[in-house]
C-alpha cells in the first residue's frame, strides 16, 4: 500500500493504518531535517497556525509587512537566545513563502550592512515550489500541462499564438484565445493541481461555526472522517490533512504545545480568512540583488506540482544570469533516481535548483526521505533554519 505521511519536516509522522477514530497516534521518522538543523517553525503571517493579533487593527498584513514582522521575530528571538548567534543562519520555507523568504533575507542582509544588533550569521536560503512572479507563474501552467502531456500539442500550439504566450488578464475581446484558454481549462479542471498524479479529493479542513460542533469532532472522530475507500492503494491524501485536524484541535495537544488558550480555538491547516493583501507581485529582482551577496541556495520543486510549476521557477532562475557549473543530472537516493539537478555559481553565489521524480506541492509532503538527503547535502551540520509556514494561494 502507498504510505502517506503528513510532512512536518520533524522526526514525526501518524499512524495511518488501522486508524479506528480518537486522538492519531504519532510513530518515530528516522530521516528528519532537525537531525541535520536546528529549525524554528514560525507560523506567519498573522493568523496562520495557532498565531493571532492582539488587536484589531494588528490583523490585516500583507506581503511588505509580514515579511518585516518575520524579521523582527528573529532578530527578538537572537537577542533572548545569543547562543545560536554563531550558527550558521538560513531563511527557508515553501509555496508562497517564496514572496516573503528572500525579503526577509535581504533585511537580514541590510542589517548586517547597517551594523544592526544582532549581527546574524546569514549562510543562505532555501525555498520549496516557490511562489516568485505572479505572471511566470502562471504562465507556467500551460507549459507544464503540454509537458506532462494534459493538453495536446495543437492545443498548446493555439494557446501560444492566440494569447502571445501570454495568458494573465486576458483580453475578453481576444475570443480564440478566450475559447482556448476554456478548453485548456477543461483538460485540466478534473486534476489535483498540487499532484496531478494523485486522486482529486474533497478538502478535509471543515468549516466548524460552535463549540459543540468542535467537540464532536473530537468525541466522534471516526464519523468525521469518510471511510477509507475500498480500494487501499488509492486512498485520498485528504485522509493525512484531516488526522492533522484532529490531533491540533485535541486541548490535550495544545496544552502540551504551550498554545495559549482563547484565541485560536478552530485550527486549520490552510485559515481562508486572513485579511492579507499580496502587495508584492515578483521578487526576482530581490533574488537577483541577493546572487551579489555570496549565499548559498537551494531551489526544489516537485515536478508533478502544477501550482506552481518547475518550468517556471527554472525561468525566472535562467533570468538571473548565473554561470551553470554543473549541468542538468540526475541526483540519487539508495542508487535510485530521486531527482534532476542543476547548479549555478557566480562570485561565491551558489544556486542549487533541484527537482524531485513525482513529488507535488510541496516536495517534502511526498517525497519525505528524498527531500531529507536534499537538505542533509545541501547544508552544514549545525545550521540554523528559520522555515516559515505557507500561506497558500
Amino acid at each position: 500500500m502507498r504510505k502517506m505521511r503528513k510532512s512536518f519536516d520533524g522526526p514525526l509522522e501518524f499512524q495511518i493504518n488501522n486508524y479506528t477514530g480518537g486522538l492519531p497516534r504519532l510513530l518515530y521518522y528516522p530521516y528528519a531535517w532537525t537531525k541535520t538543523a536546528s529549525i524554528i517553525f514560525l507560523d506567519a503571517p498573522v493568523g496562520t497556525g495557532f498565531s493571532y493579533a492582539r488587536t484589531p487593527e494588528g490583523w490585516p498584513t500583507s506581503d511588505s509587512e509580514s515579511s518585516e514582522q518575520s524579521y523582527q521575530f528573529l532578530r527578538k528571538w537572537l537577542d533572548e537566545h545569543p547562543q545560536y548567534l554563531p550558527v550558521q543562519l538560513f531563511i527557508g520555507g515553501d509555496s508562497y513563502s517564496g514572496i516573503i523568504v528572500p525579503l526577509v533575507t535581504k533585511k537580514v542582509i541590510d542589517g548586517i550592512t547597517a551594523k544592526v544588533k544582532p549581527r546574524m550569521n546569514l549562510k543562505g536560503y532555501l525555498i520549496g515550489s516557490p511562489r516568485t512572479d505572479s505572471v511566470i507563474d502562471e504562465n507556467s501552467k500551460i507549459i507544464f500541462a503540454h509537458r506532462m502531456a494534459l493538453i495536446s500539442d495543437e492545443l498548446y500550439e493555439e494557446l501560444k499564438t492566440s494569447c502571445q504566450e501570454n495568458y494573465v488578464d486576458v483580453d475578453p475581446s481576444n475570443t480564440a484565445c478566450v475559447l482556448a484558454l476554456a478548453y485548456y481549462k477543461k483538460c485540466i479542471k478534473d486534476l489535483w493541481s498540487n499532484n496531478i498524479l494523485e486522486p482529486k479529493c474533497a478538502p478535509a479542513s471543515p468549516s466548524l461555526n460552535t463549540e459543540l460542533d468542535r467537540r464532536s469532532v473530537q468525541e466522534n472522530s471516526a464519523d468525521f472522517i469518510l471511510s477509507p475507500p475500498r480500494i487501499h492503494e488509492y486512498r485520498c491524501w485528504n485522509f493525512v490533512y484531516a488526522l492533522a485536524y484532529i490531533w491540533f484541535n485535541d486541548d490535550r495537544v495544545q496544552d502540551a504545545l504551550h498554545v495559549r488558550q482563547g484565541f485560536v480555538w478552530d485550527w486549520k491547516r490552510c485559515n481562508t480568512s486572513l485579511s492579507y493583501t499580496k502587495d508584492i507581485l515578483s521578487v526576482v529582482d530581490v533574488h537577483r540583488y541577493l546572487s551579489k551577496k555570496g549565499l548559498q541556495v537551494l531551489v526544489d520543486s516537485g515536478d508533478r506540482d502544477m501550482v506552481v510549476p518547475f518550468v517556471g521557477t527554472e525561468q525566472w532562475i535562467k533570468s538571473l544570469n548565473l554561470t551553470i557549473v554543473n549541468d542538468w543530472r540526475p541526483w540519487l537516493v539508495d542508487g535510485q533516481i530521486a531527482g534532476y539537478t542543476r547548479k549555478y555559481s557566480e562570485n561565491g553565489f551558489r544556486l542549487t535548483f533541484a527537482t524531485v521524480k513525482g513529488a507535488g506541492h510541496v516536495a517534502p509532503e511526498y517525497n519525505r526521505r528524498e527531500c531529507y538527503d536534499m537538505f542533509q547535502s545541501y547544508s552544514s551540520v549545525g545550521a540554523c533554519t528559520l522555515l516559515l509556514s505557507c500561506l497558500g494561494h
